[in-house]
């Protein structure tokens, strides 16, 4: 069988004498298209076909070699059976984070049997190198201006199983699960649970919600472990995990506030937020914008084709809603189709349908504000929290000091504060057409006097940190559930209180009556 190329080949010939020509009169003969290319065309060009495991690791590491001054492939982990989490990234610095350039991650395959998703994003790691090397105003600015994470394949284990039934089967289950047999999308910790609890009291955080311990006790993925490391160490702003078996955007809270209800509208306090950047994806493309009753998720159509989660139907342990509320990242979810595992000759059409919505939404990282918090003296701050009145919920400034807060448009009181710092308030007015994130930096003065001031709420994981010990931001995390339980405990010979080391830190205005102690 001849792989489908599609070529526009004004885009690649220099000279319109060298003409357009059938690539797939090179392909004849059974030629292996990923591994020889037909002569004349870039390393990027695009076989809109399914990818193995091999040869879409072949595929990712030849786009990062060919635009090598702006993308890298690396790995965040292994699947259960010791296949590579292959990661793609595109930025002007490849494997640095840049002072108050955003981050992005799309995952794909999260459901081994839903491949549309892993496709999709092994297109766009080509396009973007493509359009990248051709001058594309549109994608050199995205990509100097934004990190970018492609993860095709979150569960190569199991698109093994479902490629091995094939294309256009009719079975809903087979490869879904990973190699140990668990579904990732429902693997992660609850946090939606706990959430709950903590946003019936007042004065406690609800955001940053640390791991349980007691979810260590259960099965937990290598797969999922590998996002959750990945998260730790990477300050991700947005993010979309593609699915298949419908066609509708879908955003947190995916689990219902009340678990008895199959479906109850559950918004998180970032809902005006979360409805614009699933209308970043939806509005763009043409089928979930398709007026017809009959297509593929025509249910959604009153509702523009998208939804809240627990709206459409409740479950817990959600990768999205573990973003949300773990860490500073907004992630929405994507059902790129009914079919889940497509016939060969539809990716093309699915990638004309995607692309500009993958483009739009990424785009959307941009929306906000952003800044640096620094001291008095211009030292970063990091963890200084960015708090929005009347958006309970809080993002954390990364090591660098800098943050990103995804915001609607309109008027907002901003509040940057950290342990040991005055507060400092600044109101802030978005636009409705504006793309870009407008720069808010704070400087934070230290207080006076009086100990430190901590939120109630703030607890990492307990002693057995199975992520390695590092923080949300791969910073130490404090021992045991309470950060605060280092600083309460007497030193060693029992002759300094807790807060010593804070009031000795104040010179000159530190209180000299109480060093006497």
């Amino acid at each position: 069988m001849a792989w489908p190329y599609f070529l526009d080949c004004r885009r690649y010939f220099a000279r319109e004498d060298e003409g357009c020509y059938d690539p797939l009169e090179k392909l004849r003969g059974g030629l292996e298209a990923v591994e020889t290319l037909p002569s004349g065309l870039p390393p990027t060009f695009i076989r809109f076909a399914h990818h193995s495991f091999t040869q879409m690791a072949r595929v990712l590491k030849r786009t990062a070699a060919h635009c090598a001054h702006v993308a890298r492939t690396y790995s965040i982990g292994r699947s259960f059976d010791g296949k590579d989490l292959l990661v793609i990234e595109f930025s002007g610095r490849p494997g640095q984070h840049e002072l108050m350039e955003p981050e992005v991650k799309l995952i794909g395959n999260i459901h081994g049997n839903e491949v549309a998703g892993r496709e999709m994003l092994i297109y766009l790691a080509q396009y973007l190198c493509s359009e990248y090397l051709l001058g594309n105003p549109r994608i050199q600015r995205l990509i100097n201006t934004t990190r970018i994470h492609l993860l095709p394949s979150m569960n190569p284990d199991g698109y093994e199983v479902a490629a091995a039934e094939g294309a256009g089967y009719n079975g809903w289950t087979s490869g879904r699960q990973n190699a140990q047999n668990l579904d990732l999308n429902r693997n992660f910790p609850d946090l939606t649970s706990e959430y709950y609890q903590l946003a019936a009291a007042r004065g406690v955080r609800t955001d940053h919600i640390p791991i349980p311990q007691h979810y260590w006790w259960g099965k937990v993925a290598p797969e999922t472990k590998a996002i959750m490391k990945w998260m730790r160490t990477t300050p991700f702003v947005l993010s979309a995990s593609l699915h298949g078996g419908d066609l509708v955007v879908s955003y947190p809270f995916d689990f219902s506030k009340h678990p008895q209800e199959e479906k109850m509208f559950s918004p998180t306090p970032d809902e005006k937020m979360f409805k614009l950047l699933a209308r970043a994806y939806a509005d763009v493309h043409p089928m979930m914008m398709d007026r017809s009753e009959n297509r593929c998720g025509g249910n959604f159509l009153k509702r523009g084709s998208i939804i809240n989660g627990a709206d459409w139907y409740s479950f817990t342990g959600g990768m999205s809603d573990f973003n949300y509320l773990h860490s500073n990242c907004f992630e929405i979810t994507v059902e790129l189709g009914c079919v889940k595992f497509p016939p060969e000759e539809a990716l093309y059409t699915l990638w004309q349908h995607n692309k500009e919505s993958l483009l739009n939404f990424v785009e959307m990282v941009h929306r906000g504000i952003k800044g640096v918090v620094m001291d008095k003296f211009g030292k970063p701050v990091k963890n200084a929290r960015i708090s929005v009145k009347g958006i309970r919920h809080d993002i954390t400034t990364a090591p660098d000091g800098d943050y990103w807060r995804l915001l609607p448009p309109g008027s907002h009181i901003v509040i940057a504060h950290a342990p040991g710092y005055s507060k400092v308030i600044k109101k802030v007015t978005i636009p409705t057409r504006m793309k870009r994130a407008g720069r808010v930096d704070f400087i934070l003065q230290p207080l006076g006097t009086g100990p430190k001031k901590f939120h109630q709420g703030i607890r990492r994981t307990g002693p057995h940190d199975p992520l390695g010990g590092a923080g949300p931001r791969g910073e130490p995390a404090e021992p045991g559930l309470d950060p605060l339980a280092a600083r309460r405990q007497p030193s060693g010979g029992g002759s300094k209180p807790w807060w010593w080391s804070y009031f000795t830190s104040l010179s000159p205005h530190r209180p000299r009556w109480l060093l006497k102690y």
